[in-house]
């Protein structure tokens, strides 16, 4: 039985991971939430139940570790949030070294049973067809990748033709700090100076004729992934995986994405390449480079070992590798506020994949942001959000503003789905970071595990003072 409140119930539309975790962490707070959820009235091509945060690929949440690992460090933090999501994951967790992975059935299980007997939770079994009314005056869209055809029509009706995409093309994204500029230089094709650009906007590694031989003979040789049925017809124009492009031709890739022409090797300017792989700034604090024109259907370990073949690349670290399926998101850096409210649509906030998270945590996290800013405001509050220096604030600066637009290619979606990684955090201050005492060297990978480890211990201290505040 719902518990009797003075306020207005908010309403949450989806019963995924995000979406659960926004009822709760509304419902925790003493205002009443309606959770909308269309599983057991209609189905999904991918779901199997219809228990609430249903787990429909992988049962691993990823590394659990706190000290050294972007997605340990959002563990952390949601679980100083009293995240729905960490307790349920814990309370069901099965060996998986040092991930943290959950019994699929007893995780669900688990969230429906928190969500269904909390007495400031109404879970309503219907489809939701179109955007909330007015009177749904506080309300969450938090319906995920597989957003029903109808709300996803209604949502681009409101938004524009060009919010929403249906398919995701993933180019790799790399830790700038990994590339060795030793090999790699700065320079835009003919040094063009566009609007905000400076000649030098891409970093380029140079391939002699033999390597780029070889590396298209990986490509063509690696182990790819196969479409599911329910993602459709995957290839078009512009959007080629990197493989497919190989095998149309060995001279393909050398006069497409990799053409050498307008570009001077810095280190030795005197030899032309045969061919460069170029990677464009990828978010506002330079922190990550993506790969231009490399989205690709390859298996992530064969991606790892394939680009690595790269001349510059041999130790490089990816925040995200490549991928292309179906998936629905907003284009939220011009849609959202920071706090996650559709712009013109006051109340209006969406969670989880659909603002163009990837990942469990990442999802319920951003689900967990929206279900505090949505209590906040029916208490008639300010949202407090959270220091861009934690998990929290680094992935909410991602999907409100994190990424960089194009200039030579306007129009061309630059934001796309990411998972936390310490990419997107704000550099350490100078001097954070110091030699371990009895360490002679101090560089290369010892000093990455240490700032890594500075940077999380920096985020939990920063998240722990604001969920006090």
């Amino acid at each position: 039985m719902t518990k009797t409140s003075s306020f207005a119930p908010i309403h949450v539309i989806g019963g995924g991971l995000a979406g659960s975790e926004a009822a709760w962490q509304i419902a925790e707070s003493g205002i009443p939430v309606i959770l909308h959820e269309m599983r057991g009235v209609r189905g999904t091509d991918a779901h199997k139940t219809d228990g609430l945060a249903e787990l429909v690929c992988s049962n691993s949440f990823r590394s659990d570790d706190a000290t050294s690992n972007a997605v340990g460090v959002l563990h952390a933090e949601m679980r100083l949030a009293g995240s729905l999501i960490m307790r349920s994951a814990d309370a069901n967790q099965v060996p998986a070294g040092g991930a943290l992975a959950v019994d699929r059935d007893g995780f669900s299980i688990a969230v429906t049973a928190a969500l269904e007997s909390h007495p400031m939770i109404t879970v309503t079994r219907e489809e939701v067809t179109g955007l909330p009314p007015e009177e749904w005056d506080q309300a969450i869209i938090a319906t995920g990748p597989l957003t029903a055809p109808s709300l996803a029509a209604a949502i681009q009706q409101r938004t524009g033709a060009d919010s929403l995409a249906f398919f995701d093309a993933i180019a790799p994204i790399v830790h700038t700090a990994s590339i060795d500029m030793d090999t790699c230089w700065f320079q835009s094709r003919y040094d063009k100076v566009g609007p905000g650009g400076t000649g030098k906007d891409y970093i380029n590694c140079p391939m002699d004729e033999a390597q780029y031989n070889a590396f298209v003979d990986a490509l063509i040789a690696g182990d790819t992934t196969g479409f599911k049925e329910w993602e459709g017809t995957p290839y078009f124009d512009g959007c080629l995986p990197i493989e497919v492009m190989a095998e149309r031709g060995r001279e393909t890739l050398r006069h497409g994405p990799m053409k050498p022409m307008g570009l001077t090797n810095a280190h030795n300017p005197t030899v032309k390449a045969y061919a460069v792989v170029q990677l464009r700034q990828d978010n506002a604090l330079g922190t990550l480079y993506n790969m231009v024109g490399f989205q690709t259907k390859l298996k992530y370990g064969a991606q790892a070992e394939i680009f690595r073949l790269i001349p510059g690349l041999e130790n490089a670290e990816f925040a995200r590798l490549g991928g292309l399926h179906r998936n629905t998101y907003i284009n939220s850096p011009t849609l959202l506020d920071r706090s996650l409210v559709l712009k013109g649509r006051p109340g209006l906030r969406f969670a989880g994949q659909i603002t163009g998270c990837e990942g469990y945590v990442e999802s319920a996290s951003i689900g967990l942001l929206a279900g505090r800013f949505a209590a906040a405001e029916r208490r008639g509050e300010t949202p407090s959000l959270p220091p861009e220096t934690t998990a929290f604030g680094s992935l909410l600066g991602h999907i409100t503003g994190g990424h960089i637009v194009s200039d030579d290619e306007p129009g061309k979606r630059s934001f796309q789905p990411m998972n936390v990684n310490f990419g997107l955090f704000p550099p350490l201050e100078p001097g954070s970071v110091t030699r371990p005492e009895g360490l002679k060297r101090f560089r290369g990978k010892d000093k990455a595990i240490a700032k890594k480890q500075a940077t999380a211990a920096r985020a939990l201290e920063d998240c722990a003072r604001w969920l006090e505040g």
